[in-house]
């Protein structure tokens, strides 16, 4: 094999994705833990950089939106549905402030803002006529290229796409194979699969790979429960995401009935994965307090994820200089669904010695991290 790509996460099959488009033999090893946050995701995507954000970053944004919709689109025609739906996407509030209008209106008019489309202003009561849980007195913005994605779909269609592509696939927890200079390779239970270059996408669980070689990776998990609530006789698939802005809540819809609010945020709960009564009860209470109308929806499920949250906040990707032989692509945190696809883009173009297309230099992996 040529590349062996660890994590299944929306990162490590897009990755392995386009190395398997491209003809590179390749190998993806998943241990399908239990809290992957691809599939635990709330669905909303949102790939646009904002102006306060630094020049690499900036970039990465701008490519990864234009990317999105290719990608997208290229699956679909393949015959692999990847669960991507440009629903548009609300931000909305009580004030009736326009600064949110007059800056996203501003940016949609930039070449690279292209895939954002039209943006409009909402009167007090027009974001309750597109999504009829909004109470009457909101009003807001309307940006039509925002979209929603089922998390659990659109990694289903990249490994298929990949596997029709060529790419081998092994279940189970991996270890690293370090003979003293470089990374040769991983094993998988007893079988060791080698390969001049891996890519760790492993998310949350990432740091413990590169821990038996001696590396830090400054990756931690972030638990974030979400609750799904469902609305019987309510046909909620095309109800735009949306945005309440003086909380940062998000909330989207997917069909044929289903609703599924912001959850919790919890950098201090390691890898346990229990939903918590003090969780529920935040996610329950937050969205009645927005959404007074989900008092009468059916509770269906609580989701927990691990988020790859990094000290800095900037997701880590690129090689690590003390493990030659290993690429790292993970921690973008709540921004997997928008940025995943792209960060395993980039990745396997870093595998295939290509240049990336984007200056890496802010994510390496064995830079010096402090809080944002």
């Amino acid at each position: 094999m040529d590349v062996i790509v660890v994590g299944g996460g929306i990162v490590g099959t897009s990755a392995a994705f386009h190395l398997a488009k491209k003809g590179v033999s390749t190998a993806l090893v998943d241990a399908s833990h239990l809290g992957q946050a691809t599939a635990a995701g709330t669905g909303v995507v949102f790939p646009w950089p904002f102006p306060w954000d630094a020049a690499p970053l900036w970039d990465f944004k701008a490519r990864a939106a234009e990317h999105y919709p290719l990608l997208m689109a290229e699956l679909s025609e393949d015959g692999h549905a990847p669960g991507y739906e440009v629903v548009g996407g609300m931000s909305v509030d009580l004030e009736g402030d326009d600064s949110g209008f007059d800056l996203m209106r501003t940016l949609s008019e930039r070449p690279e803002f292209a895939t954002m489309g039209r943006v409009e202003r909402l009167a007090p009561g027009e974001p309750r006529a597109r999504f009829p849980l909004v109470p009457e007195p909101y009003g807001g913005l309307y940006i039509e290229g925002m979209a929603r994605l089922n998390g659990r779909a659109a990694r289903a269609a990249l490994f298929n796409a990949a596997e029709e592509r060529g790419l081998r696939y092994f279940k189970g927890d991996s270890r690293l194979l370090w003979n003293g200079h470089r990374v040769t390779g991983v094993r998988v239970g007893s079988d060791d699969l080698e390969a001049p270059v891996v890519i760790v996408a492993a998310g949350a669980w990432s740091a413990g790979l590169l821990a038996v070689a001696g590396v830090d990776l400054p990756v931690h998990p972030v638990r974030g429960q979400m609750t799904h609530f469902a609305l019987p006789g309510r046909d909620t698939r095309a109800w735009p995401v949306v945005r309440f802005g003086e909380r940062d809540y998000f909330v989207s819809a997917f069909g044929p009935d289903r609703v599924v609010t912001g959850g919790t945020l919890e950098p201090g709960a390691g890898f346990d994965r229990r939903v918590t009564a003090s969780g529920l009860l935040h996610n329950l209470s937050t969205a009645l307090e927005v959404l007074p109308e989900l008092g009468e929806a059916t509770v269906v499920e609580t989701r927990v994820g691990f988020r790859p949250g990094t000290p800095d906040g900037l997701q880590l990707l690129g090689p690590v200089e003390r493990l030659p032989g290993v690429l790292v692509a993970t921690g973008l945190g709540g921004q997997g669904l928008s940025f995943g696809p792209f960060q395993g883009v980039v990745a396997a173009r870093l595998a295939m010695g290509e240049d990336p297309g984007v200056d890496l230099s802010a994510f390496r992996p064995d830079r010096s991290t402090s809080p944002a």
